[in-house]
């Protein structure tokens, strides 16, 4: 009886899994990394714990609560999600991320919403009590945007700016294409980029980088590109100036700098030859203690890994839950970890990368391309940082799905929702011209009916 129950079971899930009409590829990848998540964040967070007073089973429960309300968010959007809602929408992506980032930049108290930091870093927004990482839905709000941004573009149907440059004849360049991509595209990136910089650097380099790679992918000419590229450096070294002249004193800007002009060699050396327990020590021991922990995991895990719960460096480096979460899973598994995490997200690319290809519409090609880009350019980052690739700068991104974080894990669930909605029309093209597609050896039907009966 009990196996027939379970029998019963397993046949509805497989049942459930063939009418579903989304990318299964796309939707297993979520689940696999979701289910690593629980297991990572249960054994890499006993530091947290003490800080919150709390223990790892509390934390692997919260988490287990993320990922169901991950799901929940995952299916809601792909059953009753809708490309034109998701195309209305867009066009308030600027809109909406220049407000929530007015509020931050300008540290606002408006009563319900009000401005907050973390680390001394303004990043975070309290909505009724409840905190907001702000970048993390500033960067999908405007790679949505851009979506509609470059689709309109190409429909050349920029309704505001061809109605002003009709009826106002001082604004009549507004008609005119590189005015109407300079306002509604390249203004957009460099106000949005320069508003994160001035409280997250390595959010301000990443989400600057893959809106600049989304608009080349979009078919923007690489000279123009160039010049976006030339005034972000423009506004840097501007930026950098008013911070020497006591102006942007508040800002990431000094931490940019600290991290640019450190010397990990020099500071290597004060450790080894200050005396132990001195602030020399203590100071150099603090700047090192992430990034060489970080590597010490990944040294010690080897080919095979210490095994599931016997990592060491999660006693000693502050958020290896979170920003260096691919060093502890490389610690703990091996490099047969990594190879399974690096295979996940490339697998991810590949198959976003069909999907978008199948998908009849620019705009629906245009989320895809961008979504699938931003998760896996995150989780590509996060890997190089993990590692200390070298040129790479030391950010802060999480490993999408996997690393601890609530806002991330939720932000990204919405992500995966929209891609999978926008799949299931991305899979009905390829279902018809698999239909459609002749057989690469051709039979008479009359003589193959007859050999098959003989």
């Amino acid at each position: 009886m009990e196996e027939e129950k379970k029998t019963s079971t397993l046949g509805s899930l497989w049942n459930l899994m063939d009418r579903f009409s989304g990318d299964k590829v796309i939707f297993l990848i979520a689940l696999f990394l979701m289910l690593i998540s629980v297991i990572s964040v249960f054994s890499s967070t006993p530091l947290l714990a003490r800080e919150l007073g709390s223990d790892r089973m509390s934390i692997m429960v919260d988490q287990l609560k993320a990922v169901a309300l991950g799901f929940g968010i995952i299916f809601l959007i792909y059953f009753f999600g809708k490309v034109e809602w998701y195309r209305r929408l867009s066009m308030l992506g600027f809109v909406v991320s220049f407000g929530i980032l007015v509020i931050l930049v300008f540290n606002l108290n408006l009563g319900i919403v009000k401005a907050g930091s973390i680390n001394g870093a303004r990043r975070i927004l309290t909505v009724a009590g409840k905190q907001i990482h702000v970048y993390e839905f500033v960067k999908v709000f405007m790679i949505m945007y851009l979506g509609w941004a470059l689709d309109t573009y190409k429909n050349h149907s920029f309704r505001w700016a061809n109605l002003l440059a009709d009826k106002i004849p001082h604004l009549a360049f507004l008609g005119k294409d590189f005015w109407q991509k300079a306002v509604y595209i390249y203004l957009p990136i460099l106000i949005t980029t320069f508003m994160v910089m001035m409280g997250s650097n390595s959010s301000a380099i990443f989400i600057g980088g893959i809106m600049i790679l989304m608009i080349l992918v979009g078919g923007i000419s690489g000279k123009e590109i160039g010049i976006t590229i030339a005034l972000l450096l423009t506004g840097v070294v501007v930026m950098f100036g008013a911070y020497k002249a006591g102006v942007l004193k508040e800002s990431r800007i000094g931490t940019a700098i600290s991290r640019i002009t450190q010397d990990d060699d020099a500071t290597m050396n004060i450790l080894l030859t200050a005396p132990r327990g001195s602030r020399q020590w203590n100071d150099a021991r603090d700047e090192l203690k992430q990034p060489v922990g970080a590597l010490l995991a990944i040294k010690e895990g080897g080919l095979l890994g210490k095994g599931i719960g016997n990592s060491t460096q999660k006693y000693a480096v502050p958020v290896i839950f979170g920003d260096y979460m691919f060093s502890f899973i490389v610690e703990e598994t091996g490099i047969w970890g990594a190879a399974l995490i690096i295979l996940l997200y490339f697998s991810l690319l590949a198959r976003g990368t069909m999907v978008a290809k199948e998908c009849d519409k620019y705009y629906d090609k245009m989320i895809v391309t961008g979504l699938i880009l931003l998760v896996t350019g995150q989780a590509f980052m996060h890997m190089a940082v993990n590692v200390h690739l070298p040129l790479v700068p030391q950010t802060g991104q999480t490993l999408p799905l996997v690393s601890h974080g609530t806002n991330a894990l939720l932000v990204f669930s919405i992500v995966f929702g929209i891609l999978l909605s926008i799949s299931k029309d991305a899979r009905e093209n390829m279902a018809r011209r698999e239909a459609e597609a002749a057989p690469i050896i051709e039979h008479e039907d009359d003589n193959w009916t007859q050999d098959t009966t003989a």
